[in-house]
């Protein structure tokens, strides 16, 4: 499962957000997006392949704090056209 991450602190790595969700279960990939006009990090997305594990997680760190900020953790969904830049 997709999972996306919001309110991503500029100090939080992609590692400290591969252990917060391997507390969960099996991650494989972590990316964090860097806003291309300002430069700060702000969110970013978690492929965990077992959906249980995935739910436990999202369910788990939903309103957590990292590094200062208050974390929005839900299944990724589909970008809008917008955002692919079409």
């Amino acid at each position: 499962m997709n999972i996306y991450i919001a309110n991503v602190s500029d100090e939080t790595t992609e590692e400290a957000l591969r252990q917060a969700f391997e507390a969960f279960g099996r991650v494989e990939s972590v990316k964090i997006i860097e806003d291309r006009y300002s430069g700060e990090w702000g969110f970013g997305f978690i492929e965990m392949p077992v959906r249980a594990e995935a739910s436990f997680a999202i369910n788990g760190l939903n309103g957590t704090v990292l590094n200062g900020e208050m974390l929005k953790v839900s299944e990724a969904r589909p970008g809008s056209k917008r955002l692919r830049g079409e």
